[in-house]
């Protein structure tokens, strides 16, 4: 296929979590998913295991049952006032920001089950180690956020989302995953309507920046 001309700058810094505008009525061919994944397989893992896997979940009733599990755990979530819509009510800017992301995480959490592609990337331990756990994780995030990078780059939207995982062990029965076999997120993936995207609003780089030692504000 064609791929969109993007610069790198604009690639790293549009690629936004698409929650109301994923299509759910365009099918998604899988080759395109799996160049993708091709992509996806450069990324750095510790010791280079490559000891990721990648569930790509079509089967409309699958997609059907992974939404329930998804939507039954955003409820919770959305109930339990620790939601992000909650934050920042001090700063009516950010406080509408949030409001936004809120009402585009209901709208995904009661439509998941109809994207056409649900991607999981999953990493092999035999048990989650204890205290720490970047090294096990650093081995499959980036590799996650390199294919979003790649649908973003093809015309693709997709979400980190991993709300999911409250029921890990059903979503893994229901895929028959191995027991050694851990979910690291859930993306869901379709053609995006409208044109493309912009950078989102961020805090200035000086309020988080530390340089040498923790300290206040730069």
């Amino acid at each position: 296929m064609t791929i969109p001309s993007l610069g790198l700058d604009e690639l790293l810094t549009t690629t936004r979590s698409v929650r109301k505008r994923l299509d759910l009525d365009r099918p998604v061919p899988l080759e395109l998913v799996r160049e993708c994944l091709d992509i996806a397989l450069q990324a750095p893992s510790g010791g280079n295991r490559q000891g990721w896997h990648w569930i790509v979940v079509t089967d409309p009733e699958l997609r059907r049952q992974i939404g329930d599990y998804y939507l039954r755990s955003a409820q919770a979530y959305f109930g339990s006032g620790a939601s992000g819509a909650h934050l920042y009510k001090d700063d009516p800017a950010r406080a509408e920001v949030q409001r936004r992301v809120s009402v585009s995480a209901v709208h995904l959490a009661e439509h998941m089950g109809e994207v056409p592609v649900l991607v999981i990337p999953c990493i092999q331990a035999s048990k989650l180690p204890e205290g720490n756990q970047a090294g096990l994780w650093g081995s499959l995030l980036p590799a996650a956020w390199s294919y979003m990078l790649a649908a973003r780059a093809r015309g693709l939207g997709t979400a980190w989302t991993t709300l999911h995982l409250a029921y890990e062990s059903e979503v893994a029965e229901l895929l028959g995953l191995p027991d050694d076999v851990r979910q690291g997120v859930l993306i869901p993936t379709a053609y995006y309507t409208g044109d493309t995207f912009k950078p989102a609003s961020r805090l200035p780089l000086d309020d988080v920046l530390h340089l040498d030692r923790w300290r206040g504000a730069m």
